[in-house]
């Protein structure tokens, strides 16, 4: 009866003390801040997913607004264009080309400074410079998808070092849990760092994409209509 007392008392005792472990375990979580869990990730991996989120988020901005920019256009800008075109006043169609800072205004300058030449000259020159605005549109984008794969194997590698480095402070000082439990959770702090860089990203890249398909798709039929602006009978 007094043995069975006794373990009784000391399990009583000893949950009592993972209780407490426990509600001072969750107190010190609940305080963590971002920049300390930053920094329990680790300078060498945390830096270059910093580097890798201030580009993505440049690369964005500079070419969210180029895209933009190159979606807005003149009012009215084509019937501009087929006028001047059937009065025969091509320095004024080129003026106004010239002044229309976007894509198709200026494969439609191209395609005005070639009249005169066979049709498929001149839709091989319009054909040309869309290729190069399109290039020039998606400009980084490439990085950008490069840092969607790149940031979460970044934040991989920094959780499998971290692994490894607290297995091997294990086989030094022994099995302690609270040692355990910190490093898995410092370990997995650069595999969830990694993963919101690359969401980030991938998410910025495929908008980035179906807008530069709008500009694409302007283009496509700014060009067309060029074209049937030019093999239109005259009266």
């Amino acid at each position: 009866m007094n043995t069975s007392f006794l373990l009784q008392v000391n399990l009583g005792d000893t949950t009592a003390q993972a209780a407490s472990a426990a509600s001072k375990t969750s107190s010190v979580l609940s305080e963590i801040s971002i920049w300390e869990l930053a920094k329990m990730g680790g300078w060498y991996i945390m830096i270059p997913l910093a580097i890798c989120s201030v580009l993505a988020v440049y690369i964005f901005i500079e070419r969210f607004l180029a895209i933009q920019k190159a979606l807005r256009g003149e009012k009215n800008f084509m019937e501009n264009i087929k006028l001047f075109v059937k009065q025969g006043n091509l320095d004024a169609a080129k003026n106004l080309c010239f002044n229309t800072n976007n894509p198709m205004a200026r494969m439609v300058g191209k395609g005005i400074s070639r009249i005169g030449k066979p049709m498929s000259d001149i839709a091989a020159s319009v054909e040309n410079v869309g290729k190069l605005e399109i290039s020039n549109l998606e400009q980084r984008l490439s990085v950008l998808a490069t840092i969607s794969g790149v940031a979460p194997m970044i934040g991989f590698l920094g959780t499998v070092i971290g692994m490894i480095s607290t297995f091997h402070q294990m086989t030094i000082d022994g099995v302690e849990i609270d040692s355990l439990a910190g490093g898995i959770m410092q370990a997995m702090v650069t595999t969830v760092a990694g993963l919101i860089v690359g969401i980030i990203a991938y998410i910025a890249y495929n908008y980035l994409v179906s807008k530069v398909e709008k500009v694409i798709h302007q283009m496509e039929g700014g060009s067309i209509e060029f074209l049937d602006i030019l093999e239109e009978p005259e009266n």
